[in-house]
């Protein structure tokens, strides 16, 4: 009785007075606390917000906002440059580099060409400063190893005579400790590899000049690491911090990388657990720009990506600073990565700021004992590029902890009042809640309905060329069905309840559900709640100070503008971040393979943002005197943005040289062999092998090249290894649809010679199997043990075999100039009771060899058919050779 009592007294609004206030600007009186006092008060004008106010405030406010974060991103130099970083003469090493064109491992463009340019160089820096206070030393280091990862479910890489060049700067009186300065000159096939890592290593030579000119002599030494084999999934990196004798002076590092062309360089990665090189960091760099965000993501895994910072973490035990380019990841890795991308504003930014934060590390008391300052991490992020804000993560779980402590305060006076009969507040917070996320959860299953209509439309990525077209469509449905949801809950649940009342109410739900949020971030201690945080304390701030105002006016012009105000900070940043997302994710979408449908993702990324971007924005809804006007105009956004996606008026891709957006494919000229038991020749076959990198498959190709169709679509054949294709990375799980075109045999100058040197028993049971292979300069190897035997041990890595997310195992090989052959052993249980296929053996071993550079990369079929491609694709191509064994 009592709770129908309460809903009662909730809904007691006399319905004679609805349609007046339905029509006017004012409502009756507004009690203490808003939530139906029952002493009658004075009445007072209070106002509701007209439709068209409330639309065009939160539109200049999202919009401003975002324009700032633009302007923070074009601003790449903050300042006067103190002139200690050269620009101009970098960006001319930066083009000497990359003019000898793509420079993958055991190519002579990169194991001669760039390592003499660079050896040049650092020569004349040496001639140019030998009388100073500093000496430089060179070495040439070609590391052989190998390491498993848990790289995209599980890689082994092995590399022979791989190229290092180590250059040490250190005070003529000789350094104890060294830090260490990363790059890599080596780039994937068929991209100059401008901004993937050559700008970092035309840094790195202008950073070496301005230290070893320094007028004071450093406390500690420099290496420069200019490793030759990154794209070789890290290899080495990994052949320096194990093998290499300054290694074990090393105390920290700082690695320069690339996953998109130019912009700013955002620091992504740091530690693990040493809080004082982002306050390095943050002392030193002229402009900043990082996000302890940014690395809890990259760290998740769900970026399909990897750098060296792994490596030395992993297997040097050091801490570090990871920083990488992260614009315009659509042409990164592709033959638009050139110098002339980049802006000279780009490089100086990324020299002041690598010079400043090295010469900070190198003259800093902490380099030489880090250890004693390792506690904990570090809670950073940036304000618009102008300053970045450092502390502990133990300071940021008090912080964090005082402002949940904040807003329970705050909810729990609102129930300590009189007019919280029976828990009335609570139960009306807890509905409350239940609407918001119910309207989410109806929201996202409503926009990804859409998502799957454009997909089975095949109008997939119409958004990778018109980024804004996906806010036009996925936004304004997401957007659109928010503001329906909590209008029908307005006028249908709770009725003739005052406005002002539901609009302190969604404000709460907004509140508590943030600081829901930040509890449960800080819990699992993720740095990452400062973000949670900062969305609770100003809100809460705000809304305190203008709590007379509201009491007194209502959602007046002036309580709107300064509520805005007060959220400004919070937004801007909320802004960037998903600005970043946008910006990572968006281009990845462009190659992650054809079994995740992007356009799931990127509207749920699109929904989520409007979730995030309009949680206290909602009450606004609940303020407002309607909102069909509303309604109406995202209806029609939708609709003519659906109708002109399915009329496919949006192409994914483009050749504008200003601003490119390729669809990338991958096309190997293949032949094929498979032996039986005996060791014969069962089949052989050869083809143009065809991967598309994206959901879109064939079907744009298909209308220039009409031989690549459906009809020549590929299966995965289970009973062989790796699907019995020349897999370059272990990627087949993503990438299930290729297309196999006959062609002609291919016949490299330097073919592989693959042959088993031994198989024996042991006396603990298992086959040792021992193989040499010879070849070119990349090679991978497939291991698929058949039902019951099971892979023991080998000599790779530590000697535990570990396989990759179908089963099975990838090993990758590179090599550098002038390598010996590859010899390699296994051992393997045979099945314990034997197998019905047991006659075909115990192991089917596959080795495909690639060439990615000289006479063998091409042949005339896939020359001829790269010309037929559409200037908008950019197909890598190469020639490959595929061999299966069983045994």
């Amino acid at each position: 009785m009592e709770s129908d009592t309460t809903i009662r007294r909730i809904k007691s609004y006399s319905t004679q007075n609805k349609s007046s206030h339905e029509n006017n600007d004012t409502e009756v009186q507004y009690g203490n606390n808003g939530y139906g006092n029952a002493k009658k008060k004075p009445e007072v004008s209070l106002f509701l917000l007209n439709e068209g106010v409330a639309t065009l405030l939160v539109t200049v406010f999202i919009l401003v906002l975002w324009g700032l974060v633009h302007l923070s991103l074009q601003q790449l130099v903050i300042g006067k440059s103190t002139g200690e970083f050269n620009a101009v003469r970098a960006r001319r090493h930066l083009e000497s580099i990359t003019r000898v064109g793509p420079r993958p491992v055991g190519s002579p463009e990169n194991e001669v060409l760039t390592v003499n340019y660079l050896l040049d160089q650092i020569a004349h820096i040496q001639s140019e400063t030998s009388a100073g206070l500093h000496t430089i030393s060179v070495d040439i280091q070609r590391p052989t190893g190998s390491f498993s990862i848990d790289f995209l479910g599980g890689f082994t890489s092995y590399y022979d005579r791989v190229t290092n060049i180590a250059v040490k700067l250190e005070p003529k009186a000789g350094a104890q400790h060294l830090m260490l300065a990363n790059c890599h000159f080596d780039s994937v096939a068929n991209s100059p590899g401008a901004s993937d890592d050559a700008v970092s290593c035309a840094v790195m030579l202008e950073v070496l000049h301005s230290l070893a000119n320094l007028s004071s002599p450093l406390k500690h030494g420099v290496v420069f690491l200019f490793n030759g084999a990154e794209e070789n999934v890290l290899q080495a990196s990994h052949g320096f911090i194990t093998q290499h004798p300054w290694a074990k002076q090393v105390r920290a590092f700082v690695n320069l990388e690339a996953a998109g062309v130019g912009g700013k360089e955002v620091v992504f990665q740091t530690g693990p657990e040493n809080p004082w090189l982002v306050q390095a960091y943050v002392h030193a760099a002229k402009h900043p720009f990082a996000s302890v965000v940014g690395q809890e993501v990259f760290q998740s895994g769900i970026i399909p990506s990897d750098t060296d910072f792994r490596i030395y973490r992993d297997f040097g035990n050091i801490p570090g600073i990871d920083l990488a380019f992260i614009e315009n990841g659509f042409i990164y890795h592709t033959k638009y990565d050139t110098p002339d991308r980049i802006l000279t504003d780009s490089i100086q930014r990324a020299g002041d700021n690598i010079l400043a934060v090295l010469k900070h590390l190198v003259m800093s008391e902490m380099l030489a004992d880090s250890s004693d300052y390792r506690h904990g991490n570090m809670v950073f992020f940036d304000l618009l590029g102008v300053v970045v804000v450092a502390y502990p993560a133990q300071v940021g779980t008090i912080i964090n902890y005082m402002a949940a402590m904040a807003t329970f305060l705050y909810l729990a006076k609102k129930c300590s009042l009189p007019s919280n009969v029976g828990g009335r507040y609570i139960w009306e917070l807890a509905y409350a809640v239940g609407v918001v996320v119910l309207g989410w959860f109806v929201t996202l299953l409503s926009v990804l309905i859409v998502a799957l209509l454009v997909t089975l439309m095949g109008r997939s990525m119409f958004w990778y060329n018109h980024f804004y077209a996906s806010i036009c469509l996925y936004g304004a449905a997401a957007t659109g069905k928010m503001v329906l949801i909590h209008t029908l809950a307005k006028n249908l649940y709770y009725g003739n309840v005052r406005r002002m009342e539901l609009g302190e109410l969604f404000f709460d739900v907004s509140l508590l559900l943030w600081c829901c949020a930040l509890v449960y971030l800080t819990q699992q201690g993720l740095c990452s709640a400062y973000v949670p945080m900062l969305m609770v304390v100003f809100p809460l701030i705000t809304k305190v100070l203008l709590t007379q105002e509201f009491k007194q006016r209502g959602a007046s012009l002036k309580y709107s503008v300064l509520y805005q105000l007060g959220l400004a900070l919070p937004y801007v940043h909320l802004m960037f971040l998903i600005w970043v997302v946008f910006e990572i994710f968006t281009p990845i979408l462009g190659r992650s393979g054809t079994e995740i449908p992007p356009d799931v993702v990127l509207a749920s990324l699109v929904t989520v943002a409007t979730i995030l971007l309009s949680s206290f924005f909602l009450h606004f809804i609940y303020l407002s005197r309607g909102t069909k006007w509303i309604l109406a105009g995202l209806g029609t956004i939708f609709t003519v943005m659906l109708i002109l996606v399915s009329f496919g008026l949006f192409f994914p891709y483009t050749a504008d040289p200003s601003s490119p957006r390729p669809k990338r494919v991958f096309l190997q000229h293949t032949t094929r062999t498979f032996h039986g038991l005996d060791g014969s020749v069962e089949k052989t076959d050869s083809g143009l092998w065809i991967n598309s990198f994206d959901y879109t498959g064939m079907s744009h190709i298909t209308p220039y090249v009409p031989e690549i169709n459906e009809t020549i679509r590929t299966r995965c054949q289970d009973n062989l290894p790796f699907c019995g294709f020349p897999w370059f990375l272990p990627v087949k799980f993503l990438v299930k649809k290729n297309w196999y075109l006959p062609a002609p045999e291919v016949s490299p100058k330097s073919p592989l010679e693959f042959r088993l040197l031994s198989k024996k028993e042991t006396e603990w049971g298992t086959v040792k199997m021992t193989f040499e292979a010879k070849g070119p300069s990349h090679m991978s190897l497939y291991l698929m043990p058949h039902p019951g035997a099971k892979l023991s041990s080998w000599s790779f890595g530590d000697g535990n075999p570990r396989f990759d997310l179908s089963g099975e195992y990838f090993i990758f090989y590179s090599h550098g100039l002038d390598a010996p052959a590859w010899n390699f052993w296994f051992e393997i249980q045979p099945p314990s009771s034997p197998e019905p296929s047991s006659a075909e053996g115990m192991i089917s071993v596959a080795i495909s060899s690639h060439y990615f550079f000289g006479e063998d990369q091409k042949t005339p079929m896939l020359e001829s058919m790269l010309q037929r491609f559409p200037n908008w694709a950019f197909p890598s191509s190469w020639v490959s050779t595929y061999q299966m064994y069983r045994y």
